[in-house]
Order: C-alpha cells, then structure tokens, then sequence
C-alpha cells in the first residue's frame, strides 16, 4: 500500500468518533425527557376533558391529594426521608388559609399563600430539627411534631375545635375571577396542579436534584464529595412542606372546610399509602396512587368504616404484585424512567 493510501486510511479512522457512555446516556435522558413532555401534554389534555366526564368537585379534591402526594414523594422518593407527619403542614395550611378566607375577608389567593406561608415556617423549623436524626428515629420525630400540631388545632380558638371552619367562601381570584361556578374553579385548580407538578418536575432534574439523589443513595460519598447533606436535607423539607400546604390551601377553599381530619395522624397515613401505591420516586407514581385512594373514598362512602379494610386489602396486593409501584412496574416494563 502507497504512503498516500495509508494516510487516507489513517485519516479515516481518525475522523470517526466512538460513541461514549456520556453519549448514550444524554439520548436516554433526551427520550427520557420527550416521554415525560407528551406525558404531560395528555395529562393536560386529560385535565381538559375531565370536568365534563365526571363531577368538578370530585375531581379538584383528587387533584389537591395529587399534589400533595406528590410533594410528599419529593421528600420521600427523592430525598430519602420517611416523613409520619406532614399532615402537619397540609392541615395548618388549611386552618390558615379557612381562617384568612373566611375571618380576615383575603382574596382566594392571598388566603392559599398565608397557608403556604405558615407551612414554610412549620418545615423549617421541625426540619431543622428533624435532620438530626436519621431512619426510623427522623419519622418519629415528625410524627410527634404533627401530634402537636393536631393537638394545637383542637384547642387553639381560631380552628373551631372538633367542628372546625365551615363555610369557607371561595371569593373572587384577583379579584376578577368568580370562584363560586364549580367549572371556573375547577380550571383554577387544574392550572395550579399543573405548575404545582411542573415545579417538582423541574426541581427533581435540577442540580439540586441531582445532588439530593446521590445524598439519596449514598450520603456519606456525597458528604465526602463536598456537598453540605444537612442543607439539602432541609430544603427538601422546606419544600416538601410549602407544597403541601399548597395542597393544603386549596383543599379548604375547595371543600369550604377545615377540620380536624386534615392534621390527624391518619392523613399522614394516607399520603404514604398513595405515594407506595402509585411507585416512589416516580414522576406520576403519586397522582396515579391518590387517584385509586380518592376514587375509593368517594365510590365506597357507602360502605363506611369497611372502605379502610378495602384500601388495605388493595395495598397488601399492589405490595404483592407491584413491589415498586403500579408506575414504578410499568416504568420498569416499558424500561423508561415514568
């Protein structure tokens, strides 16, 4: 072969670039990505339709328990914290936002952001008190602080005690918006899930989330690595909190209603049972499991006190046939991060 034949040749080779690990990874995050935005598109096609296939109210109290487990499976899923108290947040938010709606006269929205306002301040001062034990021993500190709070909202004045607040008005967003037609306020509520979803979304493919994972998984490599868990930890926390007492919030203008139900232990409860049912640390996987729970709660309310014996008959199979979680199983089936 001429000299001339083996430069070409080595020039050719040259000019071809291998396909790496970093390559191959961005492709799938790439589909990974473009799955989740078409996921989203339908979900808000769905959200479209929906008030026209079944009742507006129904639907917008599924949709404040969607959010709310999904702000929980933030802390959980992706942060790693086994939360028994964020009923805490959920239901203060809600007493704040009842009380600011109804007592002080604040519009819909200054009434939601006072909940979520008073959630912040609750997250992060149990948070930061919380972080400093880990496992078993963090969920029993959260448990016992949402005791507290249960316990305040029963003696506190303002809570109304054992009848709590009735006769939430819903007023006018902005001023402008008449809330009291049940298919205006359900698009409010669809547009605010719809953010609400958004945001986590982000916040779960952000640096920081990326970071929350690898504390996640492996928090003393991450703490080596120089990453400050504690901090993390507690903004998690915090913005777990401030989530759910979005949920919070709205729930009381949408129900009208703030009671004791919503800061009792059992609602902790209930929040986990969605986000295990549905898959954690899953996108979705929270919607989907508050959707079955919330179904059942509405479709059985005949049954009375057997409709807990159904949710728990329908947890201990989803536990046997879907260990990770309805979405976390198709997710796995279909090999795509849902």
């Amino acid at each position: 072969m001429s000299d001339e034949a083996e430069s070409v040749g080595a020039g050719a080779t040259l000019d071809v670039e291998p396909v790496g690990a970093e390559a191959i990874l961005s492709d799938r995050a790439a589909r990974g990505k473009s799955l989740h935005m078409a996921i989203f598109a339908g979900l808000a096609v769905l959200l479209l339709i929906a008030p026209f296939l079944m009742y507006p109210f129904f639907l917008m109290k599924l949709l404040c328990f969607a959010l709310f487990a999904s702000a929980f499976n933030l802390l959980l899923g992706y942060g790693g914290l086994l939360s028994f108290g964020h009923a805490a947040y959920f239901g203060m938010a809600s007493y704040v936002s009842a009380h600011a709606a109804k007592v002080w006269g604040l519009s819909p929205e200054l009434a939601i952001l006072a909940g979520m306002v008073t959630a912040a301040g609750l997250g992060l001062l149990f948070g930061a008190l919380a972080i400093r034990r880990q496992g078993i021993y963090f969920a029993m500190v959260t448990l016992a602080f949402a005791q507290m709070i249960y316990f305040f909202a029963l003696q506190a004045p303002f809570t109304g005690g054992e009848d709590g607040i009735q006769g939430v008005p819903r007023g006018h967003l902005f001023g402008i918006i008449d809330l009291s037609n049940a298919m205006t306020f359900y698009y409010v509520v669809a547009v605010v899930f719809l953010l609400g979803i958004l945001l986590i979304y982000r916040i779960i493919h952000s640096p920081f989330g990326q970071v929350l994972k690898a504390i996640r998984d492996n928090e003393p490599r991450a703490i080596s690595l120089g990453y400050r868990a504690d901090h993390y930890k507690l903004a998690v926390f915090v913005l777990s909190a401030t989530l759910s007492g979005l949920a919070g919030g709205m729930k009381a203008i949408v129900v009208q209603l703030a009671s004791l139900t919503d800061v009792y232990w059992a609602m902790s409860g209930e929040v986990v049972l969605m986000t295990l049912l549905g898959g954690m640390g899953t996108i979705f996987g929270p919607m989907v499991g508050a959707a079955i729970i919330i179904t059942m709660q509405n479709y059985l309310a005949s049954l009375g006190a057997w409709v807990t014996v159904a949710q728990g008959v329908v947890f201990v199979v989803a536990v046997l046939m879907f260990r990770e979680g309805i979405v976390g199983v198709v997710s796995k089936w279909l090999k795509k991060p849902l």
